[in-house]
């Protein structure tokens, strides 16, 4: 079925030192999906008859990353494996994980508790083996994301399945069966009681996906989106001046998400978010402050999410800056000082965002301006002209020492009062100079 080339070789001795000992074994999951779709899996999961104890005195490398449900990952020279006891799954009282489980000996019982039918086949690459008992190669073929068995049982079992359903839409670009989307919004109950942390994942591997915006439709949809960003939901109906948005908020939103850079999921959440406090901020056509009201709700979404201070940092300062109006009577001390704002690392990301809002608008704004604002940027960089604190030729100490003042406050006032004369004329940024300035202070 599939050329054995394609495997790596730690998939099939898993497989063949289990089949050697009397074992059932199957590569399950993501990777036959994968390999269907002619793409190339990122993860190889292994699913066998083999108990975790049997699997310890088979393997040298073992480490038991899920051992109360039958998963141990092995670790190998090419890579490590999670392999999965067959099993079958009794109640889920948390919405998440079931209470108790029971190995098989049957690889069906095991397809059968598992999420949708595209992640439910298993092949073995030695004997050429395909089980797929609930049909989920002709789902592939007709682009569908379905729910093995009853939806609604799934759903209600693990909480987590409702917004993976949505996820796997907006990777594969398929489209969730009927039943599968109706059993969605009767189970959210269960969603409420999945871990922030769980739904943070979810969402960052969305971002990855070519088009954001179908999964997150699909949680509108079902809603899940006003369970988990209520927030941006507000701005599905609210309109925007015809001359420069063809879009309402929302859709905005998705499309700027859909036309920032697939590689950088960070990025493509601030631009989902940019424009997240407009229906707060509305007055007739127009939303004042809703880049620093924008501030204040993705750092609430983000803090809810998970996310980690770094990246609120990152998501926030985009936002706060997303609407800076370069002219080209700029002077070169107020592109310093934009730069200093935004930061130079974050310079070519916040272009990326203008880009992409602009992309998302489908209106004819010209973009020229910054072409041209970037060259006066990379102009400034080459001259290597201080931007912070850390690139004056003095210190604390040499205010400090000349002051004859203990360390504190005032220091840092002046360092910064410095910095303010230096971004107006880069000349001054010599020792000898920033020390006479000092000394007129004294």
């Amino acid at each position: 079925m599939f050329n054995k080339k394609l495997f790596p070789k730690g998939a099939l001795y898993i497989i063949e030192v289990l089949r050697n000992n009397n074992h059932k074994a199957y590569l399950v999951g993501g990777c036959v999906r994968d390999l269907l779709l002619k793409k190339k899996p990122k993860e190889w999961d292994v699913t066998t008859d083999a108990r975790p104890e049997v699997m310890e005195k088979l393997f040298e490398k073992i480490v038991p990353t899920g051992i109360d449900f039958g998963t141990v990952t092995i670790i190998l020279d090419d890579g490590q494996y999670e392999t999965t006891t067959f099993r079958s799954d009794e109640r889920y009282t948390d919405g998440r994980h079931p209470d108790k489980v029971t190995y098989t000996k049957s690889i069906n019982d095991d397809l059968s508790r598992r999420d949708f039918t595209v992640n439910a086949m298993a092949y073995n690459p030695l004997t050429k083996e395909f089980i797929d008992i609930f049909d989920g190669r002709k789902d592939l073929k007709r682009k569908l994301i379905r729910a093995v068995g009853d939806p609604l049982q799934r759903f209600q079992e693990d909480g987590l399945r409702s917004v993976r359903a949505c996820r796997f839409a907006a990777k594969l670009n398929f489209k969730i069966e009927g039943k599968t989307l109706e059993a969605i919004p009767k189970t959210l109950d269960k969603t409420k009681m999945v871990a922030p942390e769980r739904i943070h994942d979810e969402l960052v591997k969305m971002m990855e996906a070519d088009k954001p915006s179908i999964g997150i439709e699909y949680m509108r949809m079902a809603g899940l989106l006003k369970l988990i960003m209520p927030e941006l939901e507000e701005g599905f109906g609210c309109e925007q001046p015809k001359a420069f948005h063809k879009h309402d908020v929302y859709w905005h939103s998705l499309y700027s998400c859909d036309a920032a850079p697939k590689g950088k999921p960070v990025l493509r959440l601030a631009a989902l978010l940019h424009d997240v406090a407009k229906p707060r901020c509305k007055k007739e056509f127009t939303f004042y402050n809703h880049d620093q009201m924008g501030v204040t709700m993705a750092e609430d979404i983000m803090k809810r999410l998970r996310f980690s201070n770094a990246d609120i940092k990152y998501v926030t300062n985009l936002i706060k800056n997303h609407m800076f109006n370069y002219e080209s009577n700029w002077s070169d001390s107020a592109v310093r000082r934009f730069m200093r704002r935004v930061g130079v690392e974050n310079l070519e990301d916040l272009f990326l965002l203008r880009q992409a809002d602009i992309k998302a608008m489908e209106k004819e704004i010209g973009g020229k301006y910054m072409k041209e604002l970037k060259t006066r940027i990379n102009k400034i960089i080459d001259e290597q002209n201080a931007l912070h604190i850390s690139d004056l030729e003095v210190d604390g100490n040499d205010i400090m020492k000349i002051l004859n003042i203990s360390p504190g406050p005032k220091v840092g006032k002046i360092l910064s009062s410095l910095l303010e004369k230096v971004l107006d004329d880069p000349k001054l940024n010599e020792r000898g100079k920033l020390l006479e300035l000092v000394k007129k202070m004294k």
